[in-house]
């Protein structure tokens, strides 16, 4: 049928979200897309599909760039990145006290070397 917009819309796949607004820290030549964590501890690449939302989760301060959703995870893939979330809702509060030293001392029971891999002798 002539005119029939059911007949000429386009397909929407529901495992693609299109062109997202990526949160993005700034390099000194480019800028990065940001990665989070999940509550689990993976690795996910963040995309939200409408500034509105990315402002609302991460603040208007956070710079962002568009991106389609292949892009962002052709972007990831090289990191070890396998998860993309697209409009998260729930997020941690950035962390405004001081930081701790590389060499400041670990006490308590859960004290353990971090980051280090096994040393042979």
């Amino acid at each position: 049928m002539v005119g029939d917009s059911r007949a000429t819309a386009p397909r929407h796949r529901p495992d693609q979200a299109g062109l997202l607004y990526v949160p993005v820290r700034p390099g000194t030549h480019a800028v990065a897309a940001r990665v989070f964590r999940t509550p689990l501890g993976g690795r996910t690449a963040v995309g939200f599909t409408t500034v509105d939302r990315l402002i609302a989760t991460l603040g208007a301060e956070q710079p962002w760039t568009r991106l389609s959703e292949p892009v962002l995870r052709a972007l990831g893939e090289p990191l070890g990145v396998k998860l993309l979330t697209v409009d998260p809702t729930l997020t941690a509060r950035a962390v405004t006290g001081p930081r701790a030293s590389a060499g400041s001392p670990r006490t308590g029971s859960h004290a353990r070397d971090v980051g280090h891999g096994a040393r042979t002798a």
